[in-house]
């Protein structure tokens, strides 16, 4: 399925596990975490960046690679451990003075639904729950999270 996100777009707002990543937490034998990012997702931020979007990320889990990501490509706004992201999506929208027709919500998973039903414009993954596929209006990405998802929300709206 293509992707048709308006012109009009400022701002891609976007949760972290499931859809940056494949929604997977690696226990490694010291018992840390680790998560697998794509490379063509960090591009898809990177290119986000260097078409002058402003990008945000309302993430359930705290995730060093969120902070990795955050330093490297100077992303706008991070918001980590956040159970209630509603409050946060609409703190971000009025703090950049944004439209419904100026910002895209990207959500896999039931702490996103308010936010998703929120926005005017909508994208989840193939690998979502049945919950938010839903969704009135809702686009799904051909890749699966972690596998190039978020680059078909920013191939969209850069090409």
């Amino acid at each position: 399925m293509t992707l048709n996100l308006p012109k009009t777009i400022k701002m891609v707002i976007t949760d972290f596990d499931g859809v940056v990543t494949d929604n997977c937490v690696y226990i490694n034998e010291d018992f840390t975490m680790s998560r697998k990012l794509n490379y063509k997702d960090i591009m898809g931020f990177y290119l986000l960046k260097k078409s002058g979007y402003e990008i945000a990320i309302i993430s359930g889990e705290k995730n060093s690679a969120i902070e990795i990501l955050a330093d490297k490509l100077n992303i706008d706004e991070i918001h980590q451990q956040i159970r209630v992201k509603i409050d946060v999506l609409k703190s971000i929208i009025e703090k950049y003075n944004l439209t419904q027709e100026e910002y895209v919500y990207i959500g896999d998973d039931i702490n996103d639904l308010e936010c998703l039903n929120y926005a005017k414009y909508k994208v989840t993954v193939p690998q979502s729950v049945k919950k938010i596929k839903d969704v009135k209006d809702i686009q799904i990405t051909s890749s699966e999270g972690g596998s190039g998802a978020f680059r078909e929300v920013a191939d969209c709206l850069t090409d």
